[in-house]
Formats: C-alpha cells, structure tokens, sequence
C-alpha cells in the first residue's frame, strides 16, 4: 500500500465503482509500459506569470522528481520566449505542462504545443478552452442533463455600462443567496467570495474582478465538496476514488489549499455508497462531455440527497503535496511514478 500523506485518510474499501472494479486489463496497460523500460526525454513546464506561479513550480517539481525516480530524464522550463526555441533544439519525447491559470490551462501553451508538433500529457487545445471558461464548461454539463448551480455571468464591460447598482438588484432578487461569487476563469479559490448579504456583493464582485474579466456568480449549494479525480491509462477514463474537502476554518481558501494542515481530506469521501457511485459516474461522463484526455479533476457539491452538483473541472490539476489528485491516486493503492510514467508514455505514443 502506498504511503498516505499528512490530512490524507488511508483508503477504505468503499472506492469509486471504476476504481474498485480496475479490471486485469488495466492492471497490464501499466505493466507492459513498466515493462519496456523505456527512458524518455521529458520536458515539464512550469511556472508562468499568472496568480498561481508558485503552486505551478511546486506541482512542476514534484512531477519531476517522481519521473526522474523513474528513471526517466526530465528537465525543466519556464513557459517564456525561450521556451519555443528549446524545445526545437531538445526535441524531448514528450512535454508535461503543470502551469496552472492563465496560459496554462486556458488551451494558449498547449495550442502552441499542437501547433509545434510536440506530444504532451493532458488535454487538447479546444477542450482545454472549453474547460477553463466555467460558464462555458457548466452549460455544456447542464445540457448533458447534470446539476450545476443557478448561476448568472457578468462580464466587466457589462457590469460598468448598465450600472452596478441595477445590476445587483436584479442578481439580489433573481438569485437568492447565498452567493458564490468568483472569476469566471482561474483556480486555487483566487478571487472567490461567499456572499451571505446582498451589502457584501458589491465588494465580492470588486475582488472577483481583480483576477478576471468576468465574474460568475452562483447559488451556493449545501453538503460536502467533493473532488473526483479521472484517469485514462490506456483503456478509457476511469474515476479515483472522491476525496471530501473539510477545511479547518471552513473555507477552501487558496491558504487552505497549499498550507499543510489548513484542510482535512477524507479519500473515500464521507458520503453513502450510492453517493460516491453517483458522483464518480457523473465526473466521468463530465469528463467524456468536454472531451479532456489522460487526467482531470472534476469539482461537486454533494447535497444531502446525494446528488452531485457540478461546479469546476480542471485539465491541468494541482500536483503539490497537498493536491487532490495525487492524494486519490495514492489512496487507490497505486504509486504515482507508476501513474506518471504510464501517462507520459502514452503522450509520447500519440
């Protein structure tokens, strides 16, 4: 069993249903690339100038170290101007991009990768796009016939040329709170507030605005946040088990997110049995909806009723030692140089 870390419950035996039924043909993809033992030349990308810099080179590094125990050879890169020109001259295997907001997850860096003909881990460009813009990603899962909050999407331009004031009346009266308000791109809760008084929504929207261009705000949904890993090994997506969010001061702020301690994680999930079957069921087909590729994570609010309510996916998910992914990985009985490689030779092969 691989070794948990600190905040992380070990897993029990109520997994996702994929997980728990990961099949012998599954269990091959991973040991026939173990097998090959092949060394590849992978570049990991990192860093950026976005509000998430810091989490980006941290989830970079320990991409990298888990790659290099594997003994693959990795080095690193900013995504700056001499980043094109390196990767020409490298010519590496395969690219891992770990930067995380603008650039990064919004399809920019991977469309040049596309373009430049280099194969990386993660999804593709379009799908990407589709992903980082929330409004976006909620009406397509809305329409896959999946709950997501009540919401409405003010962009910046908007919000000045019809009048604030008249604005949030309308948001006042036709949304009832409390609110969740947030940008409409980006992660790591950057800019996100909860309303609980319509008096708080004017400063709310001010705060948003300073990490985006346009705000999203929603009805806030009662019950536990979840948050589903998916992998694609080789043999199609397949949901880790969900892991429950339960910070200590009672906000996943970005604080509670990276400093160790903040936030207690429980993987599986303290919901039923029929909760967490549903839940990972729904991250998959949401995954499959916006067509992402080789690893997300898809966002819930689980009610009390059990019914997951949609409200993020993230193409390039965190990887630092207190991210969700790698803890759910680990929780599944797997090792994460195992997944790590499985996943950059598959790139590499496409």
């Amino acid at each position: 069993m691989a070794p948990t870390q600190p905040g992380v419950t070990p897993s029990c035996p109520r997994t996702s249903p994929d997980s728990a039924h990961l099949d012998s043909k599954k269990a091959l993809v991973m040991t026939d690339f173990s097998a090959l033992d092949r060394s590849l030349d992978i570049v990991v990308i990192s860093g950026g100038i976005s509000h998430e810099r810091d989490v980006s080179l941290r989830s970079g590094r320990r991409v990298g170290d888990r790659l290099s125990a594997m003994g693959h050879r990795v080095s690193h890169h900013e995504p700056d101007a001499a980043l094109l020109s390196t990767l020409l001259d490298k010519q590496p295997d395969v690219v891992w991009p770990a930067v995380h907001g603008a650039s990064g997850e919004d399809g920019a860096l991977l469309g040049l990768l596309e373009a430049a003909g280099f194969s990386y881990v993660g999804s593709r460009t379009d799908a990407a796009r589709l992903a980082w813009f929330k409004p976006t990603a909620k009406t397509l899962v809305g329409r896959g016939g999946f709950s997501t909050p009540r919401s409405v999407t003010l962009p910046r331009e908007t919000f000045r040329e019809l009048g604030a004031a008249g604005i949030l009346e309308q948001v006042d009266a036709h949304l009832p709170g409390p609110l969740v308000v947030k940008p409409a791109q980006g992660g790591s809760a950057q800019g996100v507030s909860i309303v609980s008084e319509s008096s708080q929504l004017p400063r709310a929207m001010v705060e948003a605005y300073t990490y985006s261009d346009v705000v999203l705000i929603e009805q806030q949904i009662g019950g536990t946040e979840v948050s589903v890993g998916i992998l694609d090994l080789g043999d199609g997506p397949f949901a880790l088990p969900p892991v429950e969010i339960a910070p200590v001061a009672g906000r996943y702020t970005f604080e509670a997110r990276y400093n160790a301690g903040e936030t207690h994680f429980y993987t599986p999930a303290r919901i039923s049995d029929d909760a967490t079957t549903e839940v990972s069921r729904v991250a998959v087909a949401i995954h499959d909806i916006l067509g992402l590729r080789h690893l997300s994570r898809i966002d819930f609010i689980v009610d009390d009723s059990g019914t997951p309510w949609f409200f993020d996916a993230n193409v390039l998910p965190g990887m630092t030692e207190t991210s969700l992914v790698p803890q759910a990985i680990e929780a599944s009985g797997r090792y994460l140089g195992d997944v790590y490689s499985t996943l950059a030779t598959l790139a590499a092969a496409e």
